[in-house]
């Protein structure tokens, strides 16, 4: 059963360096409130997974957590570049960092096959691209034993610990996500363990038929995190801030002032300030 427990707790309980790690959320519900808690916490050499690394992992990154990426999609969404990022692909600042791209698909499905204890992926795609010559420890082929087809293989993704957003957990620790799901399901399966921040603890979460439900039994440590998914939206309860994404730009793009904003943001800070921040984006009010 899934312990309740401070997310400061939870961090030092079950992350360590060099650990396989996935922040999840695609657009809504990213945690952002515990990527922050991690930087605090200095973990370093993690290879961080994620279908859409943006402003998550280059602060991850930026501040140096980070040893790996496997990933999708990179940039910030609806505004440019990762400047960290590519700030530490290209110059190795604060540290060199390794990729693993891959497409939408394929590392959904790389998702989907690590859930379900499976050591790889099949399927049709990488057909006339690059990224299989560009990506040979995770992208490989194989010959389908019934038509004879090319097919593509992907590693599955097997993780350490996953780390998600959600909009409410119960007192058992049975977790609901709503809205655009994304792969939130699939990394909590296919970790050892798995961190939950919500907006709410609850006793009733009040299902329709069609949610998606985390069981208890998938979760080791629900954490109470009202506002931890901003400048993320979490369908529901605030919206997302788009004006945050719009100032990142000019943030990131020089090491001083990214190192600046990150220690009034983030290192003197708690968990706490997620709170404030969605006050004046909150459904409710």
């Amino acid at each position: 059963m899934a312990k309740n427990m401070p997310l400061s707790d939870a961090l030092a309980e079950y992350l360590a360096d060099g650990m396989t790690v996935a922040f999840e959320g695609f657009s809504h519900l990213v945690p952002f409130a515990a990527a922050h808690e991690a930087i605090r916490q200095e973990r370093r050499c993690l290879d961080l997974v994620r279908m859409t690394p943006d402003l998550i992992y280059d602060q991850m990154i930026g501040m140096g957590c980070a040893r790996r990426v496997t990933f999708s999609y990179a940039g910030n969404p609806g505004v440019g570049l990762l400047r960290r990022m590519r700030d530490a692909v290209e110059n190795g600042w604060p540290a060199k960092l390794e990729i693993s791209e891959h497409s939408h698909a394929a590392l959904a499905n790389a998702y989907v096959s690590g859930a379900s204890g499976i050591p790889f992926a099949v399927l049709k795609a990488y057909r006339g691209v690059d990224l299989p010559a560009m990506n040979p420890r995770e992208i490989r082929s194989v010959r389908c034993p019934f038509s004879g087809e090319q097919l593509a293989a992907v590693r599955s993704v097997e993780l350490d610990l996953a780390v998600i957003h959600a909009q409410k957990a119960d007192r058992a620790g049975n977790v609901l996500v709503e809205g655009i799901v994304g792969v939130q399901k699939e990394a909590v399966l296919a970790a050892k363990s798995a961190i939950a921040t919500v907006e709410e603890l609850v006793d009733d979460l009040r299902v329709h038929p069609n949610a998606c439900i985390l069981p208890s039994w998938t979760i080791d440590a629900v954490c109470v995190v009202p506002g931890g998914s901003h400048p993320s939206y979490v369908d529901g309860y605030y919206e997302r801030d788009n004006a945050a994404y719009q100032d990142w730009d000019r943030i990131s793009a020089d090491r001083e002032r990214f190192m600046s904003w990150m220690r009034d943001n983030v290192l003197e800070q708690s968990p706490e300030v997620f709170a404030q921040r969605v006050r004046k984006i909150r459904k409710w009010e």
